[in-house]
């Protein structure tokens, strides 16, 4: 395996093996507390590419997810998944461990595209991986798309949008490729479209996929079934982070005191970490909480009550009721009540929108 020269990720080369699974079960058993007796609605096995794993490896993790958690009936349990490392006879294993929900990550069924970004799969592998997909029983599955991509045509771009829409699946991810720092493509940009021709593939392509019935409902995010795991993140929902370089946000039940988790990236000290006896919590207070709430619920279409803002931070919304009304002023949110909700312009210009609450 090899990493993407886009990917920012906490993305290593190498095989995930059974000592590493032992260690996600030692991370998760050290984190138990932060549960305070709640249950789990939603599980998302991601960060590199988790579908190396074995089945067997697989089974063993949701095995110990299982034990250790109260997990909802209706749970939503997604695995992060790559067209060029699907194993066929990997998929009904997936299926019978638990996993519910694939999240397919194509990002162009263009193969000179693929090439450009790295990708390890070409189109017809990807095809043939959707559909073997569906033929084991995943009838809820999400496929990643992205635009902007170097020599990108709109028509090209489109394209891609109505193969993904034949396969009929519930989700779609369609976001803009951006060249994010300390990236091979941070240091050897490609020639992207020009700036008309993106902003064209993102508005022409929403229409499209709207019309499928995908609602969108988050900037990159288009589901006929809303993801619950996004949604909790963009609600400022309290989740706990498991593996090598995961990030978990907790609210303490007495202090409210918001925090987040933090575990150590490389994959071997993460391992060796988890195999000894003395664990150490490394966290970190969040300090801006006001708008870490906004920079997260400004990307929900819809919107957000105030209520929520109150619930989910512990702060009046006095707190940001003069930025609310500047951003008003402006036309960039439409507030009603205690609704508060981007305008088409807020939405378009979401960055800029997020900034005037730090």
């Amino acid at each position: 395996m090899k990493k993407c020269p886009y990917c920012d990720f906490n993305s290593h080369e190498g095989q995930p093996d059974e000592s590493y699974v032992e260690a996600l079960l030692r991370d998760l058993e050290h984190d138990l507390p932060y549960l305070q007796g709640r249950s789990i609605h939603s599980i998302f096995i991601g960060g590199g590419t988790p579908s190396l794993l074995g089945g067997s490896e697989l089974e063993q993790l949701m095995q110990g997810l299982y034990q250790s958690l109260n997990i909802d009936k209706g749970a939503e349990i997604t695995l992060e998944t790559n067209p060029g490392t699907f194993e066929i006879d990997k998929f009904a294993r997936f299926r019978d461990a638990g996993i519910n929900r694939l999240s397919i990550g194509v990002q162009s069924f263009n193969d000179q595209h693929l090439r450009q970004l790295g990708r390890i799969h070409s189109s017809d592998e990807a095809i043939h991986a959707i559909e073997k997909a569906k033929e084991v029983g995943f009838d809820n599955f999400n496929i990643d798309l992205m635009h902007g991509l170097e020599g990108q045509t709109i028509k090209q771009c489109l394209s891609d949008i109505e193969i993904a829409l034949s396969f009929n699946s519930t989700h779609i991810s369609f976001y803009q490729l951006t060249l994010e720092p300390n990236t091979l493509f941070a240091k050897y940009p490609p020639k992207l479209p020009d700036d008309e021709d993106i902003w064209a593939m993102g508005a022409k392509g929403a229409v499209m996929i709207e019309s499928q019935g995908h609602r969108q409902y988050e900037i990159s995010a288009y589901g006929k079934i809303p993801s619950k795991h996004n949604m909790n993140y963009w609600q400022f929902s309290d989740y706990l982070g498991i593996g090598a370089g995961a990030h978990g946000k907790i609210t303490d039940g007495e202090t409210q005191t918001i925090f987040r988790t933090l575990k150590p990236k490389s994959p071997k000290d993460y391992t060796v970490k988890f195999q000894g006896k003395s664990l150490d919590s490394s966290v970190k207070i969040i300090e801006n909480i006001p708008f870490e709430f906004m920079l997260n619920a400004l990307r929900l279409k819809r919107g957000f009550d105030l209520e929520l803002f109150e619930s989910r931070t512990g702060h009046s919304r006095e707190v940001i009721d003069e930025r609310l009304q500047h951003a008003s002023s402006l036309g960039l949110l439409s507030i009603d009540k205690s609704w508060v909700k981007p305008t088409n312009k807020g939405f378009n210009f979401v960055n800029d929108l997020q900034e005037m609450f730090l």
